[in-house]
């Protein structure tokens, strides 16, 4: 019988541990914290989002090397495979897939029960400090315990979320085997604003679009709820840009973010409108245009002064607000930090794994899975997805006998 020790017992280190188990091998899970799958819990708002139905490879950083994983792993697979478990899924809009329960407790409540069911052991509060290959594994604790495997696998998740026990020693411990680890960012984060109207506007809410800018090209679109913060601006539109608009501030390049306050008009509709309203103050033909917390801040942008009837705008200030209702741009500072981050960009390099059963092309019986790894994926069940995909085929081939 094969001894398996996976490090880690959050999603993918479960998924991990239940399939090699279920593939007869001797497995252990060694936990840093006092619970099994305490960042689930955090989840989707605490509903858990644990998979997309319509996730596929193009949804992450690097397909090609996930396309293998959902080969043998993929979101109808992951279904099912809650479905035995006693998860009723709940499709919401753009595949996003919860219990039926709306709790993030019930992911994994029946997950810690599956492997009690199993009877897979786990060493709680174990923090790993050191893997050696010898003739086996040895894996030593900070309290200087040490265990033997034959396989093992790294499932310590990146640095996002701290509190939940994410603190990057994966990717120490990894490297301490000869392995690279890429740079390291937050991805699906809070973006920091250069403004000098964030306060004005601070908690702001309003359905809209949002472009990420790069040298006057826009190089992703995202419609949805927006919210501008004492520092900048977040909701989950901004989530989706947060990973490429981090990619850019890491090599130094200038990025910003566009806001479209205005959705179902176009610029002649505004047009047109202020020439109804021309008799009005600018400020209170802007009421019922957009969220009136705006109206002072777009004003000074524009260099208007609020209480000026509509018919005496200057013709070029007016035009400058009708375009800033369509293209108001914001420079990007940078970003909340992990704390704040719902997944960690960067990890382990790829290029020293193999896609097809996650071993390590360095050490045999060395195996990765989960956010530890340079894979990240979009908001909406899709890094949980590939936690699941990558625990399978890690567990799989880390018990094979072979």
């Amino acid at each position: 019988m094969k001894k398996v020790i996976v490090i880690g017992g959050g999603a993918s280190g479960l998924m991990a541990a239940i399939t090699a188990k279920k593939q007869q091998a001797d497995v252990l899970i060694l936990e840093r914290n006092n619970k099994l799958g305490k960042k689930i819990l955090a989840t989707g708002n605490g509903r858990c989002n644990f998979t997309n139905v319509d996730a596929t490879e193009m949804h992450y950083n690097h397909p090609y090397f996930v396309k293998p994983v959902f080969e043998q792993m993929n979101p109808k697979k992951t279904v099912s495979f809650f479905e035995t478990l006693g998860i009723v899924p709940k499709v919401e809009d753009e595949g996003k897939t919860y219990p039926l329960s709306e709790q993030a407790s019930s992911i994994v409540d029946v997950l810690v029960y599956e492997v009690e069911q199993l009877n897979i052991p786990v060493i709680y509060e174990a923090k790993v400090i050191k893997i050696e290959k010898r003739d086996q594994f040895v894996i030593t604790l900070e309290n200087e315990t040490s265990y033997e495997a034959d396989s093992v696998v790294i499932a310590t998740g990146g640095m996002a979320m701290p509190k939940s026990g994410s603190d990057g020693i994966g990717y120490t411990l990894a490297q301490s085997l000869g392995h690279k680890v890429t740079s390291i960012f937050p991805a699906l984060v809070k973006l920091e604003l250069e403004s000098p109207y964030l306060k004005a506007m601070d908690g702001v809410k309003f359905p809209g679009t949002v472009e990420l800018m790069h040298q006057g090209v826009s190089l992703q679109k995202e419609f949805g709820d927006v919210l501008f913060t004492k520092y900048g601006i977040s909701g989950p539109t901004i989530l989706q840009l947060s990973r490429r608009a981090n990619a850019l501030l890491q090599d130094q390049q200038p990025v910003s973010v566009k806001v479209i306050l205005v959705q179902t008009l176009d610029q002649r509709d505004i047009a047109k409108r202020f020439q109804m309203l021309k008799d009005k103050s600018i400020e209170f033909s802007l009421i019922g245009l957009i969220h009136k917390r705006i109206i002072h801040p777009l004003l000074k942008e524009a260099g208007i002064e609020p209480h000026q009837a509509v018919r005496n705008v200057p013709k070029d200030k007016m035009n400058q607000l009708i375009r800033l209702l369509f293209d108001w741009e914001f420079n990007i500072i940078g970003s909340k930090d992990f704390d704040d981050a719902q997944v960690t960009a960067g990890g382990i390099d790829i290029k020293d794994i193999n896609p097809q059963s996650l071993e390590s092309k360095l050490i045999k019986g060395l195996f990765f899975c989960g956010e530890v790894l340079d894979i990240d994926g979009l908001c909406g069940g899709y890094n949980l997805q590939w936690a699941w995909s990558s625990g399978y085929v890690a567990g799989k081939y880390a018990s094979k006998l072979i």
